[in-house]
C-alpha cells in the first residue's frame, strides 16, 4: 500500500545560518493490512518521516508512493494541496501527541466533522462519534465543551477518537500513548488489535516498546536520521 523510497529532509535554521539534516535515505514499504513500527531516541527523525507521509512537510529528496483507493497509485510528494486534503479526509488518519484545533471547537464537533468529511451520512457520523468518544472514556459532559478546557491526556484521547472514527485505510500513529495512563494505553492497544484484525494498515512510531510487543509485523530502529534493518 505504501512505498517510501530514498526519502530525505533538511531544515534550514535561519537564526543560526545553518542546516539540520533530519533524515536521509529512508526506504521501506508497508503492505496492506500490516502494522509497521519505528523506534528510536528523541531527535532521531521518526516524526519527520511520518509528517512527510502525511504531507505536513515536503521532502528534500525521494518519493512516497501510495496505492490510493480514490486516486490510484500516486506519489504523495507530487500531489496538489487539494488532492492531499481529499486523501486526508477519506483515506489517511494521523494521530499526534498534540491536538491541533481551534480552542472553541467542541470534542463532539471535531470527531463528527472528520467522519462527515470521510463521506459518511449524518446519522452514521453521529453514531460513530458517540461510540468512539465513549470507547476512549471521554466524560459525556465534556463532549460539547470547548477542547481548550481538556487535559493533555483527554486531548490525546480525542485525537485518537477523531482519527479512528472514520476508519482510515492508512493510519499514522505518532507516539499515540505518550501522555496516557496504563488503563488508557490498554484501551488503545485493544482497539489497535481490533483494527489489525479487520485488516487496517498502520504505521506507528513509539518510545513505549512494551506497548508494541506482539502488535507490529516489523519494527525499524532509527538512529541519527537513518533507518536500520528491521527486527
Amino acid at each position: 500500500m505504501l512505498s517510501v523510497e530514498g526519502l530525505g529532509k533538511t531544515f534550514r535554521v535561519h537564526a543560526l545560518k545553518s542546516e539540520i539534516r533530519a533524515c536521509e535515505s529512508i526506504s521501506f514499504s508497508v503492505g496492506e493490512g500490516e502494522f509497521i513500527g519505528i523506534t528510536g531516541r528523541s531527535g532521531s527523525g521518526k516524526s519527520t518521516v511520518l509528517k512527510m507521509i502525511y504531507r505536513c512537510y515536503l521532502p528534500g529528496s525521494g518519493k512516497i508512493v501510495y496505492d490510493s483507493a480514490g486516486l490510484g497509485l500516486v506519489d504523495l510528494c507530487a500531489l496538489t494541496d487539494r488532492e492531499v486534503l481529499s486523501l486526508r479526509a477519506r483515506e489517511l488518519g494521523y494521530v499526534s501527541q498534540f491536538l491541533g484545533a481551534a480552542p472553541r471547537s467542541t470534542a463532539r464537533g471535531l470527531v463528527e466533522r472528520a467522519v462527515l468529511d470521510a463521506g459518511f451520512g449524518s446519522d452514521e457520523a453521529r453514531e460513530r462519534t458517540e461510540s468512539m468518544l465513549s470507547y476512549f472514556e471521554l466524560p459525556v459532559p465534556l463532549w460539547d465543551g470547548y477542547v481548550g478546557t481538556l487535559s493533555g491526556g483527554e486531548k490525546l484521547r480525542l485525537n485518537l477518537a477523531r482519527a479512528m472514527a472514520k476508519g482510515p485505510r492508512l493510519l499514522l500513529l505518532d507516539e499515540p500513548t505518550a501522555s496516557l495512563d496504563a488503563h488508557a494505553k490498554s484501551r488503545v492497544r485493544d482497539l489497535v488489535v481490533k483494527l489489525k484484525g479487520e485488516g487496517a494498515t498502520m504505521l506507528g512510531i513509539f518510545h513505549d516498546i512494551e506497548f508494541m510487543e506482539g502488535l507490529c509485523d516489523r519494527v525499524y530502529p532509527m538512529e541519527r536520521g537513518r533507518l536500520l534493518e528491521a527486527v
